[in-house]
């Protein structure tokens, strides 16, 4: 099994930037897909950032530009350092794993594995 745990959540003004991490209990192994997904009351889960098995990013176009994912050699840490902030970007932030060929970051459904979530607020 694989634990997933986030950090680097907070509060920021409206053009700031926040970094969030999310480290797996275990190596991945390289067939492994990671992502965000964000969600706020009342609405889906959707995912704003992938990176597939072999290190290729995905973005949602909401956060192209602004956000950027990546991974560490070990494939047990996916960061997300998120840059120009704006208050729609306020949400709670999951980490999620799946195993495949590459990311469906429009499905959740195929991330088998998730994180308790971190909170993102943008003022």
């Amino acid at each position: 099994d694989v634990q997933l745990v986030e950090s680097g959540g907070g509060s920021v003004q409206a053009g700031g930037s926040l970094t969030l991490s999310c480290t797996a209990s275990r190596y991945l192994e390289p067939d492994f897909f990671m992502a965000w997904f964000r969600q706020t009351p009342g609405k889906d889960r959707v995912g704003v950032a992938g990176i597939d098995p072999d290190g290729y990013p995905l973005y949602a176009d909401s956060v192209k530009g602004r956000f950027t994912i990546s991974q560490d050699n070990a494939k047990n840490t996916v960061i997300l350092q998120m840059n120009s902030l704006k208050p729609e970007d306020t949400a709670m932030y999951y980490c999620a794993a799946g195993r495949g060929w590459f990311c469906p970051l429009e499905d959740r459904s195929y991330f088998y594995y998730w994180g308790q979530g971190t909170q993102v607020t943008v003022s």
